[in-house]
């Protein structure tokens, strides 16, 4: 990354794909990442789950190789591989030491282009991820994640489950992940990102051989985020829990919006580390929550600040009220400069803190190009948040923190919706 120290490379293809690297000669490992920009929100209804099943189903042999390969490929190097999906983005990643670059891009490429989808894997890998959607229901971490994005994201990819529901999963075959696969993964929609002792015209070569084997298009959009609500929504999930897990949610600003960096340190300010004014308040003074937290969630065209905690049901109204009343007290006046600058200094020391690991550093490479199109300096990453004025934190928690656009959401044996309600109306 120039001007921090770190130089980093970048090859841009004319349909948005790129190569992305950062040589560190003096690490002895390189991670690398095949990025895709395929995600949950590109989903139609009855194709809730594809993503999700397609990175499962890479795994599970190619022309070349068996699933068994595929893991002794690199796991018999000393390395590792995995995958993850999110809302925008798929991302097949792994890491070895450097010398074996070449074989750990061979193999997730083979995996990319040459997955046989055979149809008795499709069926197993689909009982197996609908064990993990009972996982997730058992979670009622989880489980009120999802209530409050349904709430938040009604009718929208987004306000679904990136999983899928045992009823979605049951209904995607071969042909329908085959031609999901084939819309979306395309050329234009690839990103490739390396850290470590990497020669940058090596991986570009080798990502211009991997483009001519996918479809020349560039990458696809989702559907519109929608609107902002025009009042607050509560949802209660009945379950047998011994403990109620509560989280709360605003929506936000989309992910290049400027006013990002205010948001996020706002998040610090109220619940990102012990702290923080709801930790404090929360657990701290009061004793009613063993966690509490908040973190900020950004899409291309919207976003969303979070803020979850797990209480003893019966200090939940008590709890939501203070809630409220933190969050009505940063949106009265600004937070103190000693405050803002702690803050600050929380978010750029865990920023240098993160690259000391090349994966890290891979991930900052391809999240960045794929949100954003370019990857930022240290200096400008530094620069951007050291220019927040506490007057912009509360003229974010003003607009944010709307009485109506909240959203609650509760995974709990017993509640009153209608108090919760109440309660809610009182954030004004």
């Amino acid at each position: 990354m120039s001007g921090g120290g770190l130089r980093t490379r970048v090859t841009r293809f004319p349909d948005g794909g790129a190569v992305l690297t950062r040589d560190l000669p003096g690490r002895s490992s390189v991670a690398l990442g095949l990025w895709f920009a395929v995600g949950g929100r590109l989903e139609r209804l009855e194709e809730n789950g594809a993503a999700h099943f397609i990175e499962h189903m890479l795994f599970k042999g190619t022309r070349r190789r068996s699933a068994r390969e595929i893991s002794e490929a690199v796991e018999g190097l000393g390395g590792y591989l995995n995958a993850f999906t999110t809302e925008e983005a798929t991302c097949f990643h792994a890491r070895a030491k450097a010398e074996h670059l070449d074989t750990l891009f061979d193999v997730l490429a083979d995996m990319v282009v040459n997955s046989r989808f055979d149809l008795e894997d499709v069926a197993k890998e689909r009982e197996v991820i609908k064990e993990e959607i009972s996982m997730y229901d058992d979670q009622p971490h989880q489980l009120v994640l999802d209530a409050l994005n349904e709430l938040m994201w009604p009718d929208h990819p987004l306000g679904r489950p990136l999983a899928g529901t045992r009823r979605s999963v049951s209904r995607l075959g071969r042909p329908e992940l085959r031609r999901f696969m084939r819309r979306y993964y395309t050329a234009g929609a690839l990103v490739v990102t390396a850290a470590g002792r990497v020669r940058h015209e090596t991986v570009a070569a080798w990502t211009r051989g991997l483009r001519d084997r996918l479809p020349q298009r560039p990458a696809s959009r989702g559907l519109p985020a929608g609107k902002a609500q025009r009042g607050p929504r509560v949802r209660w999930v009945r379950k047998d829990t011994e403990q109620t897990q509560l989280a709360l949610g605003f929506r936000a600003y989309e992910r290049g919006d400027r006013r990002r960096f205010a948001l996020r340190l706002l998040s610090v300010l109220l619940g990102e580390n012990m702290s923080s004014r709801l930790f404090q308040v929360i657990r701290e003074e009061c004793g009613l929550a063993y966690s509490i937290g908040t973190s900020v969630a950004s899409f291309q065209d919207g976003g969303a600040f979070l803020i979850t905690a797990g209480l003893d049901d019966r200090h939940v109204a008590r709890a939501l009220k203070l809630v409220l009343r933190v969050l009505q007290e940063f949106r009265e006046r600004p937070p103190a400069e000693a405050a803002l600058k702690r803050a600050k200094d929380y978010v750029l020391g865990q920023f240098q803190l993160s690259q000391e690991s090349v994966e890290n550093q891979m991930n900052w490479l391809g999240e960045h190009m794929l949100g954003f199109g370019s990857v930022p300096t240290e200096m400008a990453y530094e620069r951007h948040y050291s220019a927040v004025r506490s007057e912009e934190v509360w003229r974010v928690a003003r607009e944010v923190l709307s009485p109506c656009g909240a959203n609650l959401a509760l995974v709990a044996p017993r509640a009153d919706p209608r108090e919760l309600r109440k309660r809610m109306d009182d954030l004004g």
